[in-house]
């Protein structure tokens, strides 16, 4: 009987891990009613079985048979912390240089993901910039941005909480979008493939994404080499989609001719990015 009590407590935090994409050891607590010690060797048996992948504070879906797995996520997904520790230099270079490319008075669109949040903390450094409208459905992003208000006016859009990425999704994350129109978004991914396009691991960010493309006028890609050559599940664009593409790291010489070919600017951050703003 206690093998079965146990078996059936672990069958429901795999599926309450699945489902939210990230689960907190606290918060696993309280929705099984077991203490935290309970929990966490749970845990290590689920991820021992490869069900889920232990992270710090908690867990996410990991490659094997979690239950109720579906397209919300994959098994791949990072958490939001857990991709900002990676390549944190060429992300903070990625970050300043999309950051130079807006000008005071503009309004902007930027999306969820640890490149984005960099663009955020380079965007709030940007003591020049004022009058500046900042759409985000990203709740690290709004709180990154809120350094710089009044300077800034930041808007989030609502939406279905999504814990790996601390994202707003559908239902409800499209709708404030759909009334406007930005002079710039700002959009991360996970692939970016001549071919294949413009794509994410899960739907829900990428439906979003989609979204914003229809709601800005100039598309711009943020993301670090090693995401070009990438073909993941949920489609945001074609490449001719954006009008430019911000990129750090290892760039592959001739995925960028490719792509370049497909009508975007490549633009390649360095350590100390120049300024765009002041240009001209």
């Amino acid at each position: 009987m206690l093998r079965d009590t146990t078996t059936r407590r672990r069958e429901r935090l795999a599926a309450l891990v699945t489902e939210r994409g990230f689960l907190r050891v606290g918060d696993a607590s309280v929705l099984l009613g077991v203490s935290e010690v309970t929990v966490r060797g749970d845990l290590s048996a689920l991820e021992a079985d490869q069900v889920v992948v232990r992270t710090h504070g908690g867990a996410i879906p990991g490659g094997g048979n979690a239950v109720g797995a579906g397209a919300d996520q994959s098994p791949h997904e990072p958490t939001l912390e857990q991709a900002s520790a990676h390549d944190a230099e060429t992300k903070r270079a990625i970050g300043a240089r999309a950051a130079s490319l807006v000008t005071s008075g503009q309004s902007v669109i930027l999306d969820v993901g640890s490149t984005a949040l960099a663009v955020a903390e380079a965007l709030v450094q940007r003591e020049d910039l004022v009058d500046v409208l900042i759409i985000t459905n990203g709740l690290t992003i709004a709180l990154a941005l809120e350094a710089a208000h009044p300077r800034f006016t930041i808007v989030v859009t609502g939406g279905t909480l999504r814990p790996l990425q601390h994202s707003l999704v559908n239902p409800s994350a499209t709708t404030m979008l759909e009334s406007i129109h930005a002079d710039i978004a700002f959009i991360g991914c996970n692939g970016i493939d001549p071919v294949h396009g413009v794509t994410n691991l899960n739907f829900p960010e990428a439906e979003v994404k989609r979204r914003m493309l229809y709601s800005s006028e100039r598309h711009i890609l943020i993301a670090d080499g090693s995401k070009l050559g990438q073909a993941h599940l949920g489609v945001v664009g074609a490449v001719d989609d954006f009008h430019q593409l911000v990129t750090g790291g290892e760039v592959p010489a001739g995925l960028a001719a490719a792509l370049a070919a497909r009508g975007v600017e490549i633009i390649v951050a360095d350590a100390e990015p120049r300024d765009e703003s002041t240009a001209g």
